[in-house]
């Protein structure tokens, strides 16, 4: 797993330091998540008020930056400039591959997006749930049904939608399309951290990510 590190002081050295630095913190330094060998993550607390933080795991990469401030023994962070999520809008069935299927998720530029989970609802019957591949997914031969109802969620990034209502000129079909914006880009505004005997603890996820100071590895 890559050492995330290196790109964070990458992107901290592009922003300058102000002529006066805030008043040194326990908390600035380098550190590195103290997780599992699979996981990897770094996090820099800057002396001028800055934070960058990112994550591996598996298929998932995320990033932050922003503003820390003291709150209290703590430090709490707020994500600058805010990211914009990103958003699945509902575009015109297309062909793929000589047929159009019953779900189709693609980029804006039309390439399809494999491990998009969905809910298919009909007006009869038990409801239909599968996972998207890149040239899409099509209704089983031999299920006549019409869908009525499409639930779409992206599990690694947590992304999803609001229900897609199909009508008739939609023919049981939808294409969905993922605007990616900011995608990889997490909002940490609100998030908290802690001293440890070790480095830092981050208040996340409804528990505690451990981080430990670089130079104690």
């Amino acid at each position: 797993m890559r050492n995330l590190l290196p790109a964070l002081l990458l992107a901290a050295a592009a922003i300058p330091f102000p002529a006066v630095a805030q008043e040194e913190s326990p908390f600035v330094g380098e550190y590195v998540l103290d997780v599992s060998p699979d996981v990897a993550g770094g996090l820099l607390i800057r002396a001028d008020g800055r934070f960058f933080y990112g994550l591996s795991a598996g298929a998932l990469d995320q990033r932050a930056e922003g503003r820390w401030e003291a709150v209290l023994d703590s430090i709490c962070l707020t994500s600058d400039p805010k990211p914009v999520p990103p958003t699945f809008t509902k575009g015109e069935p297309v062909e793929v591959e000589g047929a159009v299927p019953t779900i189709f998720v693609s980029w804006p530029n039309g390439r399809g997006i494999a491990g998009v989970d969905f809910i298919i609802s009909f007006d009869e019957g038990p409801p239909i749930e599968d996972y998207t591949q890149v040239y899409g997914w099509t209704m089983p031969e031999g299920d006549k049904r019409v869908p009525r109802r499409i639930e779409i969620f992206e599990p690694i990034h947590d992304i999803s939608a609001p229900p897609f209502e199909l009508t008739e000129a939609d023919g049981g079909r939808l294409r969905a399309i993922l605007t990616p914006n900011d995608f990889g880009v997490v909002d940490l505004t609100g998030t908290c951290l802690d001293e440890s005997r070790e480095g830092i603890v981050m208040h996340r996820f409804g528990g505690e990510i451990p981080f430990v100071r670089r130079d104690d590895r």
